[in-house]
């Protein structure tokens, strides 16, 4: 996370316990492009990281010891290079539980999501790039 936290005009938000945020983001991590320091009202991250399961999203394990998942707005372009399928189309059956691999997240893959569950030695400078890619994007 130190990477993303350097980018000019990143905001980070990470819900904490007793915070008005639901019970369900405490303890994740959501990064927006917000020079201003606010919250844009109608943008969504372009990363985050979740270290638990939701109640539509299992598919990951994270509730298992040590999960967590990188998640990136990549759009339908980096989308089809990264997975070799459009985001809207899912032919593949995809492990969404895989270490330090990326695929389609299991939830917003049609709006251009990719995951990485515990990124490492295969996807953490890929990861860098996206997340510098998707900030840019926006700035």
């Amino acid at each position: 996370m130190a990477t993303i936290r350097s980018f000019d005009g990143v905001l980070e938000l990470a819900p904490v316990a007793g915070s008005d945020f639901p019970e369900v983001a405490w303890g994740d991590h959501f990064f927006y492009f917000a020079p201003d320091g606010v919250v844009p009202a109608r943008q969504q991250p372009y990363a985050t990281f979740v270290t638990k399961n939701y109640p539509d999203d299992t598919a990951s394990n994270l509730d298992e010891p040590d999960r967590w998942r990188l998640n990136i707005h990549v759009g339908a372009t980096v989308f089809l290079e990264l997975t070799g399928e459009t985001p809207r189309s899912g032919q593949r059956s995809w492990d969404y539980a895989a270490d330090d691999e990326v695929v389609p997240h299991p939830v917003y893959r049609r709006q251009g999501w990719v995951s990485i569950t515990n990124p490492g030695p295969r996807t953490t400078a890929l990861a860098i790039r996206l997340l510098r890619e998707a900030h840019a994007a926006l700035g």
